[in-house]
């Protein structure tokens, strides 16, 4: 009945276990995002960058701050240590930014701050399109119609709308017809502000009742604002639409979304933290199919789907799922091969549903989600789960094979092997208990696979002790069947050959000791070479390719446009491609956009991974080669894998970073473009590029400040009217329905198309008296070099040259040879040069595993010498372990693998894992001592008895892990690489203890060994 309770709870914690792709990552990191458009990069990081950096740089904790300011941009990154607490870093970092504020230009939009939580990628994203209306009115449908669909579906936090064209009320003064009456641009402004908006007057009490009252001036239309009057300086006035256009339009069309080559909207719908990833897809497409079905999607508007994540989540859970049960599969017909029972494999295979069901509910318990690495963890401990319940009914049948009546066989035989399976299972445990304590993003990722496998393990060694032996007391061992005799007379045979061998071998036990040295020294060097080719984490086919696009600086939407088309094009010919999104002239993400004309991206979907006979690397190198055929004269064009969604593996945007830090813009440029000669044709190495390399040219306006006080105006008024002359400011809002639209006052843009235009732009001073001036007559215009982008670290700015892997090689080898590329390469004085992205977190990583590692070998030694109080045995034990490399070796080389994190991890749990078979080996001998045997025929006797379930432990576990070694399907690549250690790692360490932990185990004895002495058991 416990176990059947056991096996409902699970059942019942299974369907409220919320489904995503990884766990949920919050990095410890905070943004804020300060917008102020078309002010040049150099001003805003005097302005806004400097001011920011240095307020978040003194908040509690902070670790590193970073910032990249564009035109009209400025971008700050604060970063802690992993295990801080966002939150409070969050409201320490939003009370530095009120201090800062006061510091700060009044022209900036109220600024942005924000931790940076993978929860916030869009589930889904559309794009809107539409062959009959335009796009302003399809921006305004979707903002306003379309959206609001989506906003009360269950586990829908926002449903955020970019691109198209928002409309805006434009006022277009004509300078000269002012001047002529005497007024300026201001006289525009005052009165719009003045006479468009609504002021509360008071209450009216009378006749025992109360009324609220207002001034009811907000203007009902657009031809009210045109009919706005104006007051002269004579005391008369006139309309607004006298004196400057007034027209219902749109803003400035500085980005386009497309998808498929059909211009249109973008929608994105960002989930709650906690939801479930594919539920809330799953409700998102209902409600659009319910919104096509009852027409409230008109015909012309066709809504395509640019992303889902909820179908690469389930892809990869199913991957997972299908790995876990085939494990399970494989693993029952190996058992079922040696026991011949289905009984007994029935007896076995229990512990695997029950042990998961139990996992289930300690994993709802915990706050854990079904994920890759939580289902990738069950997967793992498949054969795992049936280690122990294969040792105990293995020792009941072979008691009650000897006759012995079937509950006291299953009495005794239990009584033999409860010592070594608690001792096994809890070496697992030691193994794995410090990263239940490790930090950073891989105690992030692996935490949850860890605390899934320990929890399963744990339920698996109860039913070993409990549930196996009750139900093998009920019964015998069946009859051989064709398949068990066939299974026995292998095992008979193997036992004829092996028991000879072990034999020989303790004749010589130095000699067994030396070659096993000797192949551990071999594959030492070859692991060492391996270290030198190390990467981070395994990529992962998804299939997603991002295409990044840069022209020169000064170009049109429409060139970059026609430029992006021929990408198009150019990836639909090289096939497997299943959708294009494009996003021209910037970015957007949600309701952010980042308007760079001369810079888009592609976002390249190809078909399932099964559906097409290349990798993502293969199709991404295949495009690069065609764009380079088309010779594309002033484009760069930068393509690579897209890689794991939510994961940030570093600060830097690419996998290898090279940073020189400096106080001079035009130096780092130059040194900048030296590291990218240097660099470019490296071996693994692509897009090489330098943060620096984009130079663009600018207007810079400048004032003869003599004559300008002459005239009555001043720096300030020269930049106000600049601005209303080029891009307008908004000066009010106009309300229509429940909307709200901008109202900017602009000079018509056709007015300023040069130089010259610019210099004609007139000028009204604060003394009225005195006439408008041109521009010209106060100022010059000359065109200037301006940097485009300034990146600081650490409030010092740098210059970062950065690349992506080609996948021809890892990032160990291609830091290593850009290591040696650099060595020599001269710097100025003042400027320093280190290396970043990827390489970090890798060389952090390496420090990390080889202090788990330590910890590992120390807490399974521990637990061992505790439980066989004394030294002696556990230190045999544990001088098998380090062979088990010898087969991690093997595997890395026979599948090409490179070492990794997820190896690093797999060899760490091997700690844990291989000394199992050992343990119940070595118990056994000291029982046959016990029994009054000498030291040789004690190791030989076992060696034999030991043989069965040692090969049957192995290969049911080998079995289980083998479909996940396969990496078979979408999403394993993250869990191959442990599997394919843990597998050939287990399958060689078999060997270990067959043939070298004897060897050890009598070297181990004192001189006086062949007497019979009693041997210390287990506490």
């Amino acid at each position: 009945m416990l176990t059947l309770t056991a096996i409902v709870l699970g059942g019942f914690a299974l369907n409220r276990l919320s489904i995503d792709l990884l766990p949920r990552l919050i990095y410890p990191q905070i943004g804020v995002r300060i917008l102020d458009p078309g002010v040049p990069a150099n001003i805003m990081e005097e302005q806004a960058t400097r001011q920011i950096e240095e307020q978040l740089a003194i908040t509690e904790d902070a670790s590193g701050v970073e910032s990249t300011t564009l035109e009209g941009t400025s971008e700050v990154e604060l970063y802690f240590d992993y295990g801080k607490d966002i939150d409070v870093a969050l409201r320490d970092a939003s009370t530095r930014l009120d201090r800062a504020k006061r510091f700060l230009p009044t022209t900036i939009d109220p600024p942005i701050i924000f931790k940076r939580d993978p929860s916030q990628i869009p589930v889904m994203e559309f794009v809107v399109s539409s062959p009959l209306r335009g796009m302003t009115e399809l921006r305004t449908w979707t903002d306003d119609v379309f959206a609001k669909f989506f906003l009360n579906l269950p586990g829908v936090a926002a449903v955020e709308v970019g691109g198209g064209l928002v409309r805006e009320v434009q006022v277009l003064p004509d300078q000269r017809r002012l001047a002529g009456l005497g007024l300026s641009i201001e006289s525009i402004v005052q009165a719009i502000e003045r006479g468009n908006v609504d002021a509360p007057a008071g209450r009216l009490r009378m006749a025992g009742q109360e009324y609220t009252s207002r001034t009811a001036g907000r203007l009902a239309s657009v031809a009210a604002l045109g009919a706005l009057p104006i007051r002269l300086p004579n005391g008369a006035s006139v309309p607004l639409s006298e004196i400057a256009q007034v027209i219902d339009t749109h803003e400035d069309e500085r980005i386009r979304a497309r998808y498929n080559g059909t211009p249109g909207v973008r929608v994105s719908v960002q989930k709650q933290p906690t939801a479930n990833t594919v539920d809330v897809a799953e409700a998102v497409n209902a409600r659009l199919a319910e919104l096509h079905r009852r027409g409230l999607v008109p015909e012309d508007m066709q809504v395509d789907t640019v992303s889902n994540q909820a179908v690469y989540v389930r892809q990869s859970i199913d991957n997972a799922t299908l790995a876990a049960l085939a494990g399970a599969a494989l693993a029952m017909v190996v058992v079922y091969c040696f026991l011949g029972s289905v009984r007994g494999t029935l007896i076995i295979g229990s512990a695997i549903p029950i042990s998961i069901m139990i996992a289930f509910s300690i994993m709802a318990l915990g706050g854990l989600s079904l994920n890759l690495m939580t289902l990738g963890g069950l997967a793992l401990g498949i054969g795992m789960l049936v280690d122990n319940t294969i040792v105990m009914l293995e020792n009941i049948e072979r008691h009650q094979r000897e006759g012995e009546e079937t509950v006291q066989a299953a009495e005794n035989a239990a009584a033999e092997v409860n010592s070594p399976i608690v001792a096994a299972t809890s070496t697992n445990l030691a193994a794995v208990l410090p990263f239940l304590f490790i930090s950073g993003l891989v105690g992030l990722l692996f935490r949850e696979l860890i605390f899934t496998i320990s929890a399963s393990i744990v339920a698996s060694l109860v039913v070993a002790l409990t549930l196996v032996p009750a139900l093998a007391a009920r019964g015998r061992p069946a009859p051989p069947t064709r398949v068990t005799r066939i299974v026995r007379a292998f095992v008979a045979g193997a036992q004829r050959i092996y028991v000879p061998m072990v034999a020989a071998i303790l004749k010589a036990p130095w000699l067994a000791v030396a070659v096993a040295g000797a192949l551990l020294a071999g594959s030492g060097t070859l692991f060492f070479q391996l270290t030198g080719k190390q990467a981070f984490l395994p990529a992962m086919d998804d299939g997603r390719v991002r295409v990044y696009v840069y022209t020169d600086t000064g170009g049109s939407l429409e060139q970059m446009d026609r430029t992006v088309l021929r990408l198009e094009r150019i990836a639909h010919e090289q096939g497997d491609v299943k959708g294009i999104s494009s996003i021209i002239g910037g970015s957007i993400f949600g309701r952010t956009q980042r308007e760079r004309p001369n810079r888009s991206t592609l976002d390249i979907q190809l078909v399932p991974v099964v559906e097409r006979g290349r990798s993502v690397e293969q199709w991404v190198s295949g495009f690069s080669r065609a764009v380079a055929a088309e010779q594309l004269a002033g484009v760069k064009v930068l393509a690579r894998a897209a890689g794991i969604r939510g994961v940030r593996l570093s600060r830097a945007d690419e996998d290898v970073s090279v940073r020189v830090q400096g106080p001079d813009l035009e130096t780092l440029a130059t040194i900048g473009d030296a590291l990218v000669k240097r660099l470019r044709g490296q071996p693994g190495l692509r897009n090489v590029q330098s943060s620096a390399e984009e130079r663009r040219q600018e207007f810079a306006v400048r004032v003869d400040r003599t004559r300008a006080a002459e005239l009555g105006v001043d720096v300030t008024q020269i930049g106000r009217a600049l601005r209303f002359a080029l891009d307008g400011i908004v000066v009010s809002d106009f309300i229509e329905g429940d909307r709200v639209y901008d109202v900017r006052v602009r000079l018509p843009r056709g007015a300023i198309d040069s130089p010259a235009a610019m210099e004609a732009i007139l000028l009204f001073g604060a003394q009225a008296a005195r006439p408008a001036v041109y521009l010209g007559d106060v100022a010059r215009v000359d065109l200037v070099a301006a940097p485009t982008e300034i990146r600081r670290e650490n409030q010092s700015r740098i210059v970062e040259v950065s690349g992506a892997l080609t996948g021809d090689l890892p990032l160990g080898a291609v830091v290593s040879s850009l290591r040696d590329e650099l060595r020599g390469f001269e710097l100025p004085s003042g400027y320093s040069l280190y290396f970043g992205g990827a390489y970090e977190s890798l060389q952090r990583g390496n420090v990390l595993v080889g202090t788990l590692a330590a910890l590992a070998l120390f807490l399974v030694f521990v637990v061992m010498a505790v439980q066989y109080e004394s030294l002696r045995n556990p230190a045999v034990i544990m001088l098998g372990v380090p062979f088990a490399l010898i087969g991690v070796v093997i595997g890395l080389l026979a599948t090409g693998l490179p070492l990794s994190m997820p190896v690093w991890l797999g060899i760490i749990m091997l700690i844990g894992v291989v000394v199992n078979n050992a343990i119940v080996l070595i118990e056994y001998i000291e029982l046959l001592r016990e029994r009054g045997a000498g030291v040789l025929d004690a190791i030989v006797e076992s060696a034999r008895l030991r043989l069965r379930p040692i090969m049957m432990t192995t290969l049911t576990t080998v079995a289980g892990m083998s479909p996940l070694a396969f990496g078979l399907g979408e999403g394993s690549e993250m869990l191959r690489p442990l599997a394919v250690c843990m597998v050939f790692g287990l399958a060689f360490s078999m060997f270990v203890t067959l043939l070298l932990i004897p060897s050890l185990y009598l070297l181990a004895q004192p001189r006086a060994a062949a007497a019979k002495f009693p041997a210390s058991r287990p506490a």
